[in-house]
């Protein structure tokens, strides 16, 4: 894998294109805190009167976390309560859940509860969701359903990115991180006036990390490629670039046009087979750094995703006029060995096993959105919201999928499949605020939605004598049509304390499971969900704005919940559930007891379950033997084990996280400063499975980081020496059941940052 330094060069020119850095005073650390403000309803305002609970990460923030080259998106987990994030897809397919709610589904047409919305841009393809963001302004999480104002309807949440925009003044920023195994990252962005009227501003992420992940094996290969390799696997390059054009012909318009475009290439998600011992889930004598794979060519990965937008505003002075345009593409392939590990060295009964090689690929991914929005400009005690949006996704996915042969003359060139999928949606919306009292506002919201879904078989996986055996379905549509709403109450005690409720509505359209075909099995579906929610919570600011405390309880029910079990080929099956209820709280605390010292803590309890006594769900088996400690009440039809999953928690949903960080800045005497970060992330109980097994769960993962600088005088740049992963800590993350193989976190990156604001 190869360092792109034409484009790094290219890259660090952005950030460097201006004469000097700025020479300005340097300023005493603030006593207070600095206000929030958010656009969760569309509108600036702060933090603390918002009548929803909303998570919030600052770029700088978030930069933080991403010096040793760390996935952009995955790192934000743990970081806001609430907020979960995890891939046994590789850095191409983020999986997000929010409370709780979410889908471990690894399909890539698989739907998903939570919302990404880059720009105000729908990103609701998985791969799609996975574009790195970079100069980011802000990220938001909104929790809970989201419909009367965002895109689609999503049950779970919103993550909501804002990248730095054009400005009418020069301004430019950039870091550049060097560190463990070559990992280096860049992220900058400049831009300013080009013409009366008119602004641009360019903004680059490139990132990359050497391979360091050896494999070991040996033996006999069914396509000749796998052969022992020092550092085969686990590095990257992922390289970006936005521009962004701002036009003002008149003080009445402003038109936004943005284009973007990444070019990965990189490493799906290393499987370690029989890293989990029966009755375990002890990964610790598992070597992070060595693997022994028999298929999947060393797991390579890549993409390139391509995309516009064009937002424009009318002002008409007692209203708005808004229209969002985007169009997103993208295609490239995954490869991976998804038994995680040769099937010879790991026989059941004495007989090679294993689904050695899986291949998943996107031809051709077309998304176009279309929202426009009317809204109220004033400032009285009445403002409203209306709207409607159209949004069209189709693509073509193929899957290979082949076993373990002991001749290559064995190998099956037929045993793959094409898929065509349509997602379309429309939707009407409108939102509105009236202040009752001069402390009481009550807001509300409805949305109406259809939503279609349509799969095609048109390549069926046939005999190595191209014989046709498929006998399932070979094209699917499901379509469904449902209002959602929310109504909430916001009191202002005084500027500094507020209390609001919420209570919510929303629903997640029907999906369909296509892959299984290429195992010759019918296509899987589920119907639509639909949430109810409810939360009630402070918002504070105390101690002449040095402390700043939100906090929340909530509760939801999820009525036909869509579920993702495995069958006996390890392959995804959709099913309906009757419902799933949580409860929990969520709280966020930042405290500057003196100027010089900030400290953060954020934490999230959560009770979810499952409650269902009809469903069962598959558990891990290979050749019919159970290979795992299941705790649940099981049954046997023909050769399966099918275990009871009522009350069991929703999977990948921990019951508690905490985040804590803490900065420390010490003037020195010529106007210099010195300074000491350090971030700490928690994660309590997290059961992978649908059922309780003793292996596939985690229980008290935790990570560190580092980060020690000093700034000159002028405060121009910031030069530091950090540590991601400090305590090099081996957590489970993920698991393949049938097989016993685990999925690890990052391992430490200790190395050396660069960073600049220019004027």
């Amino acid at each position: 894998m190869h360092f792109r330094l034409p484009l790094l060069a290219s890259a660090a020119l952005i950030a460097l294109a201006t004469p000097a850095f700025a020479q300005t005073e340097p300023a005493e650390p603030e006593a207070g805190l600095d206000d929030i403000v958010v656009t969760a309803e569309r509108r600036e305002e702060r933090l603390q009167d918002t009548p929803l609970s909303v998570g919030v990460a600052t770029g700088d923030g978030l930069r933080q976390f991403q010096a040793g080259g760390e996935d952009t998106l995955l790192s934000l987990s743990g970081r806001i309560p609430g907020l979960y994030a995890e891939t046994t897809t590789g850095r191409i397919f983020p999986r997000f859940y929010i409370r709780g709610l979410g889908n471990i589904d690894f399909y890539l047409g698989a739907s998903q509860p939570v919302t990404v919305i880059q720009d105000d841009v729908i990103l609701e393809h998985v791969v799609l969701k996975s574009n790195p963001v970079y100069d980011v302004a802000q990220v938001e999480v909104l929790r809970g359903p989201q419909g009367s104002l965002f895109g689609r309807n999503t049950t779970a949440g919103i993550i909501k990115f804002d990248t730095i925009r054009p400005t009418a003044t020069f301004q430019s920023r950039a870091q550049a991180s060097y560190g463990t195994y070559n990992s280096a990252s860049f992220d900058a962005g400049v831009g300013g006036p080009i013409a009366d009227g008119l602004m641009v501003r360019v903004s680059a992420l490139v990132q990359h990390r050497d391979d360091w992940v050896d494999n070991t094996y040996a033996g006999f290969s069914a396509d000749n490629t796998q052969t022992p390799k020092k550092d085969a696997m686990g590095g990257f390059d992922d390289r970006n670039l936005r521009l962004q054009l701002r036009a003002q012909p008149i003080d009445a318009v402003t038109i936004d046009l943005s284009g973007h475009a990444r070019w990965y290439e990189g490493t799906s998600t290393i499987f370690h087979r029989a890293a989990l011992k029966r009755g375990s889930n002890d990964v610790s004598a598992e070597p992070r750094d060595r693997v022994a794979l028999d298929e999947g060519g060393n797991n390579p990965q890549a993409y390139d995703t391509y995309g516009a937008s064009a937002r424009m505003a009318f002002d008409f002075g007692p209203v708005t006029l808004s229209s969002i345009t985007a169009y997103e593409t993208t295609s490239g392939s995954s490869r991976g060995d998804t038994d995680g590990g040769a099937a010879a060295l790991f026989p059941v009964n004495g007989v090679p096993n294993g689904f050695g090689q899986s291949r998943g690929n996107i031809r051709d991914l077309n998304q176009w959105s279309q929202e426009i929005r009317l809204a109220s400009t004033g400032t009285g005690p009445f403002g409203f919201q209306v709207g409607g949006f159209y949004f069209d996704n189709r693509d073509v996915t193929e899957f290979y999928q082949r076993g373990f042969f002991l001749t290559t003359a064995a190998r099956n060139p037929n045993n793959w499949v094409r898929l065509r999928d349509v997602n379309t949606s429309w939707a009407a919306f409108g939102q509105a605020h009236y202040d009752l009292t001069d402390q009481l506002t009550l807001t509300a919201g409805a949305r109406i939605t259809e939503d279609t879904k349509r799969t095609r078989l048109v390549k069926t996986a046939n005999t190595a004598a191209n014989v046709v055996t498929y006998r399932g379905r070979t094209d699917v549509r499901l379509s469904s049509t449902e209002p959602s709403w929310d109504v909430s109450l916001l009191y202002k005690a005084s500027d500094e304390f507020s209390l609001y409720s919420r209570v919510a509505r929303g629903f997640r359209g029907p999906t369909i499971q296509g892959r299984s075909a290429v195992f010759n099995a019918d296509f899987t579906t589920a119907d639509s969900e639909t949430i109810l929610s409810f939360e009630t919570g402070f918002k504070s600011s105390l101690i002449d704005n040095t402390l700043r405390l939100n906090a929340t309880v909530f509760g939801y029910r999820v009525k036909d919940i869509q579920l993702n079990g495995n069958d006996s080929n390890g392959n995804g099956v959709l099913f309906n559930a009757d419902k799933a209820q949580a409860y929990g709280v969520e709280a966020e605390l930042d405290w500057r007891p003196v100027p010089q010292l900030t400290l953060g803590l954020g934490g999230s309890w959560l009770h979810s379950a499952i409650r269902d006594k009809r469903v069962y769900a598959q558990v891990c088996a290979l050749n019919g033997q159970v290979v795992c400690t299941v705790d649940n009440p099981t049954i046997r039809i023909g050769a399966n084990t099918f275990a009871q999953i009522d009350g069991e928690p929703l999977p990948n949903a921990p019951e508690y996280t905490l985040d804590l960080t803490a900065r420390w800045e010490q003037p020195l005497n010529d106007g210099a400063r010195v300074f000491i970060a350090t971030d700490w992330n928690l994660q309590g109980y997290t059961q992978f499975t649908l059922y309780r097994a003793r292996e596939f769960t985690a229980n008290g993962n935790f990570e560190g980081g580092l980060k020690i600088g000093y700034a000159p005088p002028s405060d121009a740049w910031e030069l530091s020496v950090f540590a991601r992963n400090i305590t090099n800590e081996k957590n489970l993350k993920g698991v393949i059941e049938n097989y016993m193989a685990a999925v690890f976190n990052d391992p430490r990156i200790i190395g050396v940052s660069l960073s600049g604001k220019f004027r």
